[in-house]
């Protein structure tokens, strides 16, 4: 009787072992993108966005180089909609030469946050139309993995996603330095809808 029920218990197991695992289907949205636990290992492809490694983006000099976007949350942090500057709750540390736009990684995404990350490329494009753009957060962020792929998606070329962000760059070797968000004031018709 006991080696029978030893053999059922393994036979579940097995069934158990061999069944698929439960799919996080809600924490991404309609479209793909990650819309709820952001600080997790990503293991997909960001195309048509393209993945830089670490050492090609360690390569370049992010001011002159190429446009490197920090896409990390203001943690803690408010953005005034009139005037749009950040109130931080805590200081962010980023790639020197980087600019940062906290938030712009979010689905669904934040119109005016989105439009000024846009006006951000095509003003460095403007006066170097080849310039690479580089999207990063933290390690295990899909911020920048979301902020990159759309991007790509909505035709801008040379876009980088750097998956080890802040986090690869420092345990180069490399220093950060203190950043400040970039003002983005709401819109007129998004106030208006307030």
């Amino acid at each position: 009787m006991r080696a029978a029920g030893i053999l059922v218990a393994a036979a579940a197991l097995m069934v158990m072992a061999q069944a698929p695992a439960p799919t996080d289907a809600a924490l991404f949205d309609a479209a793909g993108f990650r819309s709820a636990r952001y600080r997790a290992p990503v293991k997909a492809d960001p195309a048509p966005a393209q993945t830089i490694t670490l050492a090609a983006a360690l390569a370049l000099d992010p001011a002159h180089d190429a446009l490197f976007i920090d896409v990390m949350p203001a943690e803690g942090g408010v953005r005034d909609p009139v005037s749009g500057v950040w109130s931080l709750s805590q200081p962010h540390l980023t790639i020197p030469g980087a600019v940062w736009l906290p938030e712009t990684g979010r689905a669904p995404v934040d119109e005016d946050l989105w439009a000024a990350l846009e006006a951000r490329i095509a003003t460095a494009r403007a006066a170097a139309p080849d310039t690479p753009v580089i999207l990063f957060c933290r390690s295990d962020c899909w911020m920048s993995w979301n902020a990159a792929r759309r991007l790509a998606l909505r035709g801008i070329g040379n876009v980088h996603w750097l998956p080890e962000g802040t986090d690869g760059w420092h345990a180069a070797g490399r220093a950060l330095v203190a950043a400040v968000p970039i003002p983005v004031p709401a819109s007129t018709i998004t106030r208006q809808e307030n």
